[in-house]
């Protein structure tokens, strides 16, 4: 690919389909992205993963109202251990939002020429969502499925919310003459509005092991508008989701023209991570003398690393555990 920087990168465009009762997304990450694998030494596989998760975060946190937080992981018990992501909603309207992402892997078991989503295994996919203090977050968890991490997320959406929602992802390294290879990723997600009681026929699900799946969830006629927004999407072509000659707008044009689309402000997402002395400080407050005498270095400090942006924290062990803090009051 031969993609550079454009406009619209670094964005998600809301958008509805009002002839299909279908709402979606379409989003470019281009430094965003860029900034939160230079924060790591990630082998291609993992990256891969990585970009998906970020792609998936960006579309589904640009629903969150204002400062609450979104956060993905997908748990396995192969090799690619977890892969975590947060987005935090922007402070303040017109402001961007945040995402950061990390991700944990066995670099002795780990098999890099393999397909990165059979180096999870079996495990789970969990959406988490914090509205903020004194509000209790709330949490959904799938089973790992489908063969993708974007199929984890639409199996989610459909068992958890009941929501049919599809997600179509590109993503890779593109290279400018002269330049270094930079990593692009653009995807578009549909997903069908919801219902005061959604239509669920039989006792399980037509998807992996039961699983419920969007035809499962949508009434004949509902399925008819579903199922040809989905054979639009599926003419998508991977340079349109990442390129630079056609703008999402256009795209959504092309695609659903006679779905009456109908475009939102567009967010701005950078990388952003939330740590801080702090933050550091009061997590290690919930330690005791005895603790915090384990994690002491021969240096006499005790150090702490952000496993989102590799920030290094040093300090007085003195000054932590519960203890201090008691003795501080």
């Amino acid at each position: 690919m031969t993609t550079g920087k454009i406009a619209w990168d670094d964005t998600v465009l809301p958008f509805q389909l009002d002839a299909s009762d279908i709402r979606g997304r379409v989003a470019r990450l281009d430094t965003a992205f860029e900034e939160i694998l230079a924060q790591h030494d990630y082998p291609p596989l993992i990256e891969s993963l990585v970009a998906e998760m970020a792609l998936l975060t960006a579309m589904i946190g640009q629903s969150m109202k204002t400062r609450w937080k979104l956060s993905l992981q997908v748990r396995g018990d192969g090799p690619a251990r977890l892969i975590a992501t947060d987005y935090y909603a922007p402070t303040a309207d017109g402001e961007p939002a945040r995402i950061r992402a990390y991700a944990s892997y066995d670099k002795d078991t780990i098999d890099l020429t393999a397909d990165p989503f059979s180096q999870i295994g079996k495990g789970y996919f969990a959406i988490l969502i914090d509205q903020g203090e004194d509000m209790t977050p709330y949490q959904g968890i799938t089973p790992i499925a489908g063969g993708s991490l974007a199929s984890c997320a639409q199996t989610y959406f459909s068992q958890s919310e009941q929501l049919p929602t599809r997600f179509e992802l590109s993503f890779g390294r593109s290279q400018l003459p002269g330049e270094n290879e930079k990593w692009r990723a653009g995807g578009m997600m549909l997903q069908h509005m919801p219902k005061a009681s959604p239509h669920i026929t039989g006792e399980g699900g037509s998807g992996e092991d039961g699983l419920l799946e969007a035809l499962d969830i949508l009434t004949d006629g509902e399925s008819e508008n579903w199922t040809r927004a989905n054979a639009l999407l599926d003419t998508v072509n991977e340079i349109e989701l990442i390129g630079p000659t056609v703008t999402p707008a256009d795209l959504l044009l092309r695609l659903f023209h006679e779905e009456k689309p109908r475009v939102y402000d567009p967010q701005p997402v950078k990388f952003g991570c939330t740590c801080s002395e702090d933050k550091v400080r009061q997590s290690l407050s919930i330690y005791s003398a005895k603790d915090i005498d384990y994690m002491t270095t021969d240096e006499g400090t005790v150090t702490a690393d952000c496993q989102f942006c590799g920030s290094h924290y040093v300090f007085d062990p003195t000054s932590l555990g519960f203890e201090a803090k008691s003795e501080g009051a």
